[in-house]
């Protein structure tokens, strides 16, 4: 049975998201427009999120308070 804390880290994480992706494409616009300056940037904002939500996953579903 989920518990509050892991349905509250699932709904962060949508929220997350959700934001991070609209700030990553808005952000997108600004770049030179060369297909290689797109590439090296939206690899990088797509393994960005990862170290986040990896932790924001991990707190809501750690067991044991620290």
């Amino acid at each position: 049975m989920p518990t509050a804390r892991s349905s509250l880290a699932f709904v962060g994480l949508l929220v997350f998201l959700a934001v991070y992706a609209l700030a990553a494409v808005s952000l997108g616009d600004y770049l030179p427009e060369h297909w290689a300056a797109d590439l090296v940037y939206y690899v990088a904002a797509g393994f960005a999120w990862v170290p986040v939500a990896v932790a924001l996953l991990n707190w809501g579903y750690r067991t044991k308070p620290r």
